[in-house]
């Protein structure tokens, strides 16, 4: 989103990543899968020296591998190319290109893409999935996104909020995105970029069947911009038939998405609940020995702090009513079940988690309780 001057020197990044040149990470980023459907974390809206970023391609892979993502996509801007003094090359498909040569030996899928740049009330879109950037270039706003529909893109809009082109920092639908949703010319739209999370590009996407989206729109580096600030990037949680690039495709089309952002997943209530309920197992389910005190521990096997409120008729013994399971980490509730039962249904509010502007989803998991 930010069009960030060149400070970040080859040299500099280059000595950062390639003193071990490590692909593996302590700051994995971990999801499981959900019923009939692989979970891909991907990050769709990046940027290189190729347009406004700061890093050469090759860096954009290793810092994937080393967050354990499945997919990204490089998507340069078309009309805005700052670096061009330096960086002349002719061919706007170059970065996927180098992107894709790293990438051939490691387990992770590189997707064509480019940034349509424009002043609102265009705004920025992103197409994936094309075959060739350099026929999206074209003065005219409606050619390029017919162009990009012609190569099998998936275009969605980027940072619609964004107060650089909308000063009250409200998404403006226009005419012109009314026009290209008719035309099957915008699939989708990111209510996460960078730190930015907008409600009411929430709603947009809820009113219009529009795909949901969190990115990163990374120009500097993962590391600097995200991780030393103690977060992990924003992601989208494609849930896909199998990983693959044309399964991915089918899934983002079909709109089973959900964006993340540390402790915030934002998604639409078919794709939110199975995610929220394969996050927690339960370990443990018994009373405490000569009480009706019924203790649970619930494992968060994501890398998202999940945020809870209890929903159930039954109060909690010696804790709040909202509690937290951290990341890759346990919790015990004691549950005042009054008298022993042999089975029970914890029903928990997401707090942390969104199915359209300030309302949070319930989940439930069926519980069998070992009584001795």
């Amino acid at each position: 989103m930010k069009l960030q001057p060149f400070f970040i020197t080859f040299f500099a990044a280059a000595c950062l990543f390639a003193q071990e040149h490590s692909h593996t990470s302590s700051r994995a980023i971990t999801f499981p899968d959900v019923p009939n459907y692989t979970t891909l974390k991907t990050d769709l809206h990046q940027h290189t020296v190729f347009s406004d970023g700061n890093v050469w391609p090759t860096i954009r892979v290793m810092e994937a591998l080393r967050d354990n993502l499945d997919v990204i996509s490089l998507t340069e801007h078309l009309e805005y190319q700052p670096h061009s003094a330096d960086i002349p090359h002719p061919d706007r498909n170059r970065s996927f290109q180098l992107a894709l040569e790293e990438a051939k030996n490691h387990d992770l899928l590189i997707v064509h893409g480019s940034e349509i740049t424009r002043g609102a009330p265009m705004g920025h879109n992103n197409a994936i999935f094309i075959e060739d950037a350099n026929k999206l270039l074209n003065e005219k706003a409606e050619p390029v996104f017919a162009e990009a529909k012609k190569q099998g893109g998936f275009i969605f809009w980027n940072h619609p909020a964004w107060y650089a082109q909308s000063p009250k920092g409200t998404p403006i639908l226009s005419d012109f995105q009314k026009e290209r949703i008719k035309n099957g010319e915008l699939h989708g739209i990111e209510v996460i970029n960078t730190g930015d999370y907008a409600e009411e590009s929430l709603a947009l996407a809820l009113e219009n069947n529009l795909t949901i989206l969190g990115t990163s729109d990374i120009h500097g580096l993962i590391d600097w911009d995200y991780v030393e600030k103690g977060h992990d990037r924003p992601i989208t949680l494609v849930f896909a038939k199998e990983r693959s690039e044309a399964a991915l495709k089918e899934a983002l089309f079909a709109g089973r998405t959900v964006a993340v952002f540390n402790s915030l997943l934002v998604g639409k209530e078919e794709n939110l609940m199975p995610l929220l309920k394969a996050c927690i197992l339960i370990e443990e389910a018994r009373y405490i020995d000569k009480t009706s005190i019924l203790k649970v521990t619930l494992k968060n096997v994501s890398s998202s702090d999940l945020i809870f409120e209890n929903q159930m008729p039954y109060t909690f013994y010696s804790s709040s009513p909202v509690f937290t399971v951290p990341a890759e980490g346990t919790k015990t509730l004691q549950i005042k079940t009054l008298e022993e039962v042999q089975s029970l249904t914890l029903s928990l509010k997401a707090l942390g988690a969104y199915i359209a502007p300030k309302e949070h989803p319930a989940v439930e998991w069926e519980i069998e309780i070992r009584v001795e």
